[in-house]
């Protein structure tokens, strides 16, 4: 299983017979090489979306249109992509479960906000989630934006994840602080990969305290590009 960082919360996840890409705004995004984007995006089989902010959402459409690919995300939003936009949709909401080419990936619930921009202000796209990803032995919580919530209680008693991808940047979302916490007190991972960090000097740009959280947790500071086997 191969992790690639696209930079802010867009990662390349290789599991089981899948190739998905994670959020992937590429273009615009001030720490993805664009001369890599062919290299990002090759192969790939599915993208899977946690929400609709432009940070997140932004190479949807185009991807899922040059590939010939589909989206998986919360209904509304990708439902009304497939009947608007012509891309393949794999719409379904919180509790539901689908198949990606083995991996098996199930929306959970998450606290944040989301739209797209619109002419006239913010543009509905249904609900913020964050994702567990089963297979080849792991489960990946990926967070998606959130703060703590009281749910990653039974989250992780009932999914059990050993590997966190979370968000951890603070401002818009949890910061190392609060990510090491949520860790901590909810969950049992044996490995955790911040994210939504470094992007910007508004956002945390170390995981020295998410590291200082969790001792005796292999914490993995991801670099633009670099596969990482999981």
């Amino acid at each position: 299983m191969k992790l690639t960082w696209l930079g802010h919360s867009g990662f390349r996840l290789e599991i089981e017979n899948a190739v998905i890409l994670i959020d992937p705004w590429l273009s615009g995004n001030p720490v993805f090489p664009e001369h890599q984007r062919g290299d990002a995006i090759r192969g790939a089989t599915h993208i899977l979306l946690t929400h609709g902010h432009g940070d997140h959402s932004g190479d949807t459409l185009s991807i899922a249109k040059e590939l010939g690919i589909p989206v998986a995300g919360i209904y509304d939003l990708v439902n009304s992509w497939s009947n608007h936009q012509g891309i393949e949709g794999i719409g379904f909401n919180k509790g539901g479960t689908i198949d990606l080419g083995g991996a098996q990936v199930t929306m959970v619930n998450a606290s944040h906000s989301s739209s797209l921009d619109g002419a006239d202000g913010p543009i509905y796209a249904g609900h913020e989630s964050g994702f567990m990803i089963a297979g080849e032995g792991h489960t990946i919580y990926v967070s998606g934006d959130t703060d703590i919530m009281a749910d990653m209680e039974w989250m992780g008693e009932y999914h059990q994840p050993d590997i966190g991808i979370l968000c951890a940047g603070g401002h818009f979302t949890m910061d190392m602080k609060r990510a090491a916490y949520a860790a901590k007190k909810y969950f049992d991972f044996k490995t955790v990969i911040p994210c939504h960090y470094k992007t910007f000097p508004l956002l945390e740009q170390s995981a020295d305290a998410l590291r200082a959280g969790l001792p005796g947790v292999q914490i993995i500071e991801p670099e633009v590009m670099k596969a990482i086997e999981l």
